[in-house]
């Protein structure tokens, strides 16, 4: 691994636009330059699906920098699905268009699935018979993140219970590029293949729905399952209080901004509290299959952590801990300094009022929320397994679930600030 905070500043023009980004009273260098490094470790692993090369190889050096930090480490391994494509394509007459097997991966014969293209509006209606045919589901815009969205299953569900053979879905979002999303990652969702396409691409397959012209899609490649790991580190000092942060690491491509803030802040946090939280135990946590809506956390929290009797604190750092907001021009776009204002902070709640405080001034997290109001990704798991006081934070940024979601979008001083914000409530929650 060759990148360093200096390439990966450079490489996202970070230096600069920090310049411009007005210094916070809890900005800090010596944390932005750690930070920064971290950053440039964990997007240069590249491809982060569960069990993947990417995934292990994050999940082996974050258990020893826990090593470093003097935790006893150990290892939960599970069963997730992988799928390398050979061919996957969706063709209408001269018009072929690249598309995203959805997992877990329905194939079809390797010469293609031929039918009739008919389009579905998001309530699930056709204008067209969809016995037989191949369903191209027209989501509305969003920021999509997985299938079972009710915006995403309600016209899929509509488009097989009236007898499509296959489903196509045209993820409209603010990129034009497919947005992947999380899925059952212990069986398939559906009897027929399912596959995701581009809006930039779906123009032409649109027309040839409305000409009720056919369409072949094909899906082929290898499958399977493979181990991966949820990563644990704990410093026991028999103080029968347990601290317990978590993150995520797995996702669909590079996951830049989606999980890079949070593996950044995780870490400075465990360096931070093994010295500093002296008087509890202390159990980070950071899981695998993510994608697999939230399969490596539910092995954990019935499995592994500590029992909610005996957790006195439950801080959770979702996606979108801190990317960039983007300013979209003509013909083009580019980051900004400042962040997506589209993350959330849901707190406990006599932990909004001191999380108001701590937080003035980063966008959207400085609104939290209860979580007697609203609760999301695993976040949801912890709170439903009965653990409490807890914080956490989720988000949809831009190129959430995108494959560009690379360097670019993300700041290594937006993400420091945040961490420090999250240090603060942390501390101030178990004093």
């Amino acid at each position: 691994m060759t990148s360093t905070r200096r390439a990966f500043l450079a490489a996202t023009g970070t230096a600069p636009l920090l310049a411009a980004v007005p210094a916070l009273a809890r900005s800090d260098e010596a944390v932005t330059a750690t930070v920064a490094d971290d950053l440039a470790r964990y997007i240069g692993f590249g491809n982060k699906q569960s069990g993947g090369a990417g995934d292990i190889a994050c999940g082996e050096w974050l258990e020893r920098e826990l090593v470093a930090s003097g935790f006893a480490t150990q290892r939960q391994t599970f069963s997730v699905p992988w799928f390398e494509p050979e061919t996957a394509e969706l063709m209408a007459g001269s018009t072929r268009a690249s598309v995203w097997p959805q997992p877990i991966v329905r194939t079809t014969p390797a010469g293609g699935l031929s039918a009739p293209l008919v389009r579905v509006d998001a309530a699930g209606y056709a204008a067209r018979p969809l016995r037989g045919a191949i369903a191209l589901v027209d989501l509305p815009f969003g920021r999509w993140s997985a299938m079972n969205w009710p915006g995403v299953k309600t016209p899929v569900d509509a488009a097989f219970a009236a007898g499509a053979a296959a489903c196509v879905i045209v993820t409209h979002g603010p990129t034009g590029k497919v947005i992947a999303l999380n899925t059952d990652g212990r069986k398939p969702l559906y009897g027929g293949p399912v596959a995701l396409l581009a809006p930039d691409d779906a123009a032409p397959f649109f027309t040839a729905a409305a000409e009720g012209r056919e369409a072949r899609l094909t899906l082929t490649g290898r499958e399977g399952r493979r181990e991966a790991f949820n990563l644990v580190g704990r410093l026991d000092r028999d103080r029968g209080k347990w601290v317990v942060v978590s993150t995520p690491r797995s996702g669909w491509f590079t996951c830049a901004g989606e999980r890079g803030g949070g593996i950044a802040a995780w870490l400075h946090i465990a360096r931070w509290a093994a010295k500093a939280l002296p008087h509890h135990d202390l159990a980070f946590v950071c899981n695998s299959g993510h994608e697999y809506l939230y399969l490596g956390a539910e092995e954990l929290i019935h499995r592994v952590a500590p029992r909610p009797e005996e957790t006195a604190f439950w801080l959770h750092l979702g996606a979108n801990l801190a990317a960039r907001d983007w300013h979209d021009t003509v013909g083009a776009s580019k980051p900004l300094p400042g962040t997506d204002s589209q993350r959330f902070l849901a707190v406990s709640p006599e932990l909004v009022a001191p999380a108001r405080k701590r937080f003035a001034g980063l966008a959207g997290l400085e609104a939290p929320y209860s979580t007697e109001e609203i609760t999301a990704g695993e976040l949801s798991n912890i709170v439903a397994a009965g653990y409490g006081p807890v914080a956490g934070m989720f988000g949809v940024h831009r190129y959430h679930h995108v494959a560009e979601d690379d360097e670019r979008c993300v700041s290594a001083e937006a993400v420091a600030q945040t961490t420090l914000a999250f240090r603060d409530l942390l501390a101030s929650a178990v004093r």
